[in-house]
């Protein structure tokens, strides 16, 4: 589904509605973690990527009907927990943190910690069982070796399609041997497991303690969104939305064109970090639905955020 950008481009974003999502399931246990979304429109279903210790998935009902007001509030389905290839439960401490759907499996990125026990990956799952049908090797230059790498927990945390067989992973920060303190590292990874570098992004227009929390990939205009997540304590967050062109590994790092402060537009302070192109509202605009990832922290939220951009008459349909 193509999604419009505001036009003109700073007439920014509507808040169409938020949702605070229930802290515990039907059966008790904890819900929350959310840091990355799929939203399938036939299904009217959202997937929403927990990063608990136990990795999950939770699909939730009736975003569509909720905006059309003929449903009062989302409908969780059962968890569908993330499984190795032998059928177990994944380690404790998978992470993840990025979620492409792909027909009846899903595309997953993790962080990692830089040791054995807890790698950065990208896998394969069956969205039947949860289990993993494939792994592929991130760049060698993001793998831990000593004063290389991703850093401790910071990413991959990116992940979007660029089209039916292509993938685009991305960092939150930038590589530990990086001379540039403000260029975070973009790879191309087909699904067949070829992996190739894509450049970096530039956030030196954020701030410093900003890092990348998602991508979200426009193939019709072959442009990008990216999603900005900043915190200073004790309680001040920072979100932001960036447009970009697509990546080159040829040009030079990625340059913001255009970006707009989430929280002046409406979001609450939280922890965003899940990006995706939502429902259609009934003018005709499709949506973007963001998600925050509570960190299990009874003083946080976990957020669901339906915006929809800004268009003048003078803008075509």
């Amino acid at each position: 589904m193509d999604l419009q950008l505001p036009c003109p481009l700073d007439a920014g974003w509507e808040l169409i509605r938020t949702l605070s999502l229930p802290r515990e399931a039907a059966d008790g246990r904890p819900l929350g973690g959310f840091s990355a979304a799929a939203y399938q429109a036939q299904q009217d279903r959202l997937w929403l990527l927990s990063d608990a210790p136990r990795g999950h998935l939770v699909p939730w009902g009736g975003l569509a009907k909720l905006l059309r007001g003929t449903q009062a509030k989302l409908t969780p389905g059962p968890r569908l927990l993330l499984r190795d290839a032998a059928g177990q439960p994944l380690p404790e401490g998978f992470d993840g943190e990025g979620l492409v759907l792909d027909g009846n499996q899903a595309w997953i990125a993790s962080e990692g910690r830089r040791t054995p026990e807890r790698p950065a990956r990208l896998i394969r799952i069956d969205l039947a069982t949860g289990r993993q049908q494939q792994e592929i090797p991130l760049p060698d230059s993001w793998q831990a070796k000593p004063g290389r790498g991703l850093a401790v927990n910071k990413g991959p945390e990116s992940l979007t399609a660029l089209g039916p067989s292509e993938l685009l992973l991305a960092a939150e920060r930038p590589l530990l041997q990086s001379d540039d303190p403000a260029a975070v590292p973009i790879a191309r990874i087909d699904h067949q497991g070829a992996v190739g570098l894509a450049g970096s992004l530039d956030l030196s227009s954020v701030g410093e303690q900003d890092g990348l929390t998602e991508l979200l990939a426009l193939p019709a205009t072959r442009q990008l969104l990216a999603l900005t997540r900043g915190y200073q304590p004790p309680i001040s967050w920072s979100a932001r939305l960036l447009l970009l062109t697509y990546p080159d590994r040829s040009a030079p790092a990625l340059t913001p064109v255009l970006g707009w402060d989430l929280l002046a537009a409406g979001l609450p302070a939280d922890n965003w970090e899940a990006l995706a192109i939502g429902p259609q509202l009934s003018d005709g605009r499709t949506t973007l639905v963001l998600g925050s990832d509570d960190n299990f922290n009874p003083l946080q939220s976990s957020w669901i955020a339906v915006m929809a951009p800004r268009r003048t008459a003078a803008c075509p349909p």
